[in-house]
């Protein structure tokens, strides 16, 4: 059990007032029901307690469920019973009003929040019920600073004769949750485009992809890119993981190239991302590089996979 992520969890303040935020502004007390699906430690279900929730369903298949059970005694909310389970393996869930789940990862599909909430919503909710979050999306930026790539790349440095080029291409294809500046993206934070974007309150594919393209206006080396997202918790309420967002626990995802790209003033860059959630096997994900003249004819490509980064 990890309560060590647990705590890191409840000390980020930023996340939890934006929940609490989220659920005073939908809860009515003494009617609302309410299924917080992955509660964890309990933390959102008591706050639904807390704010008067007329009962509060918790569901969480991990060991961290039973804590959950001591917090849930010696706090004394009564309105609140917890489940060991994966809310998808419940057979016949009692419909509640308010379904909240924060399964948000770095990459925040990593968790199956899309499945979840698609069962979530077809067989917990009411008839307008209210989800949270309600929605969510994904942004990209190429990173322009070298710490990040050089910090991977040591291997070309072991020496002693020795070539470690097949292990520099595995660390290279590879995902790293990294703090990212503004400073280290191309033209800051402005660089940023929206890559993907989903509805909680319709059936959404737990497979995604998009694509982002920029032209540079001077000569500019590319060493990756940097994802983050931002979620809709009720409408007009934005929780966010960017650069310039007020810090979390989660940070950015650092997406690194196979070799550095120098794009000339007037060359675009076009990124490709795809990521595919199952239960079953987890997360995935592909990026893809391309660079392109003024006249459109693409001079390089590059591609990456998180599965070529593993070890069989």
């Amino acid at each position: 059990m990890r309560i060590e992520y647990h705590r890191t969890l409840l000390a980020d303040r930023v996340r939890n007032a934006a929940f609490h935020a989220a659920l005073k502004a939908v809860i009515k007390p003494g009617e609302t029901i309410v299924a917080d699906i992955g509660t964890g430690t309990g933390f959102l279900g008591f706050l639904a307690a807390k704010l008067g929730a007329k009962r509060v369903d918790m569901y969480d298949e991990g060991d961290i469920a039973e804590v959950a059970r001591k917090l849930l005694r010696h706090n004394g909310l009564k309105v609140c019973r917890i489940a060991q389970v994966h809310s998808t393996a419940i057979a016949e869930p009692e419909k509640v009003d308010l379904v909240i789940s924060e399964t948000l990862g770095n990459y925040p599909l990593e968790e199956n929040i899309v499945g979840t909430l698609n069962d979530a919503r077809e067989r917990f909710l009411k008839p307008g019920g209210t989800l949270i979050p309600a929605g969510l999306e994904q942004f990209v930026a190429p990173v322009t600073s070298a710490r990040l790539y050089e910090d991977l790349v040591v291997w070309d440095d072991v020496g002693y004769g020795l070539d470690f080029a097949p292990a520099r291409t595995m660390s290279l294809n590879n995902i790293y949750v990294r703090t990212l500046a503004p400073d280290d993206l191309l033209d800051g934070a402005r660089s940023a485009r929206k890559w993907d974007e989903l509805s909680f309150l319709k059936r959404s594919k737990p497979s995604r992809s998009g694509e982002a393209s920029w032209v540079v206006e001077k000569d500019t080396t590319i060493y990756g890119l940097a994802l983050w997202w931002r979620a809709e918790l009720v409408k007009g309420l934005w929780l966010g993981t960017g650069p310039l967002d007020p810090k979390t626990h989660w940070e950015q995802l650092y997406l690194p190239v196979l070799q550095p790209l120098t794009l000339r003033k007037g060359e675009r860059l076009t990124a490709r991302l795809k990521s595919t959630t199952s239960f079953e096997k987890g997360t995935n994900v592909s990026w893809q590089f391309a660079v392109s003249g003024a006249k459109g004819k693409e001079i390089a490509r590059q591609s990456l996979d998180l599965e070529k980064g593993y070890l069989p």
